[in-house]
């Protein structure tokens, strides 16, 4: 990072990430500037793929308690991004990473290969939502009568920055055709949200009107995230955690009391 830009330097087989944060960078700018930063230039065919970029003057909402101002300044952020980029570009933009038929395809794995190894409340909250999975239909293929959207794909704190008055966006790796429900449910349920500060969820989805199609699936997507990140903790929890002790325990009652 420089003064005013950042220099984003992408791995070899990037799995196209650098191309997603390009392309990200690109509509925003033309469809809600000021929203995240201004793309500058791009090498998307060298080896190591580069991305330049403006830098945007806030801090990271992560690590910090959203609340008030700045619940309703995050909301109106992503209220934004959904809109923005019109119906007729979004059903042209690949579909994001880390999509409903993805996540169910790895649930599907991991069932096999990490819930054998767990124990306790965390066994108990993969097998309740394992048998909530094969029941809920959401391996059969997309989502019904909800609208797609741009989605930026990560909901971690971190990449949503608040300067004191307003919320900007950050970080479009995993960015990609989505729908609304999917991405709110993508902020509730991150693990950023809760581990250090308490997210007020019922505050943040309350800025938005929600179809009734819209309700069914945010909660049946905030179901199937919690249970992503319920077997990512525990591998994690078995291997180098980044999380405090706990957290695996925590999220697997997240779950249960997702799935009552």
């Amino acid at each position: 990072m420089t003064g005013d830009r950042v220099i984003k330097r992408f791995p070899r087989k990037d799995g196209g990430r650098a191309e997603r944060e390009w392309r990200a960078l690109s509509l925003l700018a033309t469809y809600a500037p000021g929203l995240a930063p201004e793309p500058q230039e791009a090498d998307l065919a060298a080896l190591e793929p580069v991305v330049v970029m403006s830098r945007l003057a806030g801090a990271p909402l992560r690590g910090t308690a959203v609340e008030g101002k700045r619940i309703v300044a995050l909301a109106k952020a992503v209220t934004t991004l959904y809109e923005a980029v019109p119906s007729d570009v979004v059903c042209k933009v690949p579909l994001r990473p880390g999509h409903q038929g993805e996540l169910v395809g790895r649930l599907n794995e991991w069932a096999v290969t990490a819930r054998p190894r767990a124990g306790g409340p965390v066994r108990q909250a993969m097998d309740t939502g394992l048998e909530w999975l094969a029941r809920s239909g959401l391996g059969a293929g997309a989502p019904g009568e909800v609208p797609s959207v741009f989605g930026p794909g990560d909901g971690n704190l971190a990449n949503y920055l608040w300067d004191g008055f307003r919320v900007q966006v950050v970080d479009f790796e995993d960015s990609g055709r989505s729908d609304r429900a999917f991405e709110l449910a993508e902020i509730t349920e991150h693990v950023g949200s809760w581990v250090e500060h308490p997210f007020d969820v019922a505050a943040f989805l309350e800025q938005f009107e929600l179809s009734p199609a819209e309700t069914v699936r945010l909660r049946e997507s905030r179901r199937l995230l919690a249970l992503v990140w319920l077997f990512l903790l525990a591998g994690e929890a078995m291997g180098h955690p980044r999380n405090p002790p706990g957290t695996v325990e925590r999220q697997a009652g997240r779950v249960l009391e997702l799935l009552a």
